[in-house]
């Protein structure tokens, strides 16, 4: 029987969210879609708590997985990435970012798969040095990419093509063509970190995917949410399948050492 890989999906702030009552106790939380997506291809998920303070904990965690799934949510903090906040930057969670940007870097030095969406696709390139654009009217052309649920857009809104680079795992599981994307988010990669590469681009020319430059280390950031899609996009559900080969080969491999 195939081993079924852990995967590690840290959490957020309740209070992090919008319009959440401040007299609610703190609390650890998640969007349910993502777990549901990895047990579909055949994952264990676990929640994360933000031990942010407790390292040692934390790492005793991240051991233990077989790779880290990396979730959509608030604005990384920019001082996570050596800048001053524009008046256009929203809400943030800073013990969430200094989880999933540990976790992240931990997961770069192993060659522990790593998949991120949306805002897990920007954790991945500032924990890899790279910077991000605190709002995407602030790219010169700049399309609209917030087709936000709460304005009245579905989740599974496509809302705009995206190009793949050829001989990308990307372009392995959707095709070299492309395609049609949703669309939910405001800021975006600026300047790519070290040892990464963009795979796919919007029709700004904004970063939609990138790809750990290494061809031993699983990682790959989309800009959208493929979770949303997995059950009606083939390329979506082969993306899936393929991070979760990959976490069965990490676990194989950490288990002969």
């Amino acid at each position: 029987m195939q081993q079924r890989p852990v995967i590690g999906i840290p959490t957020q702030n309740l209070k992090s969210i919008d319009r959440i009552p401040e007299d609610l106790p703190d609390s650890w939380v998640m969007n349910q879609r993502y777990f549901l997506a990895c047990v579909s291809v055949g994952a264990i998920p676990w929640m994360v708590p933000l031990l942010d303070e407790d390292p040692d904990t934390l790492r005793g965690i991240y051991d233990r997985l077989d790779g880290l799934f990396i979730a959509g949510g608030v604005d990384v903090d920019p001082s996570s990435y050596g800048e001053e906040r524009h008046e256009l930057c929203g809400r943030v969670d800073l013990p969430r970012d200094r989880v999933e940007l540990a976790m992240v870097r931990w997961a770069i030095e192993d060659g522990k798969p790593v998949f991120g969406v949306c805002r897990g696709m920007q954790v991945i390139n500032v924990a890899a040095g790279g910077t991000l654009v605190q709002d995407c009217s602030l790219w010169t052309d700049a399309i609209k990419h917030d087709y936000f649920p709460g304005a009245g857009w579905d989740r599974d809104y496509l809302a705009h093509d995206i190009r793949v680079a050829e001989t990308s795992r990307l372009a392995s599981a959707f095709g070299e063509a492309g395609g049609m994307v949703n669309s939910m988010h405001h800021q975006g990669i600026l300047r790519l970190g070290e040892g990464l590469v963009a795979t796919a681009w919007a029709p700004d020319g904004l970063v939609e995917a990138v790809e750990a430059a290494r061809e031993d280390q699983w990682m790959v950031g989309v800009q959208w949410h493929p979770e949303m899609l997995i059950d009606t996009h083939p390329g979506t559900k082969r993306l899936f399948e393929d991070f979760i080969e990959a976490a069965n080969q990490y676990h194989n491999a950490s288990a002969l050492v």
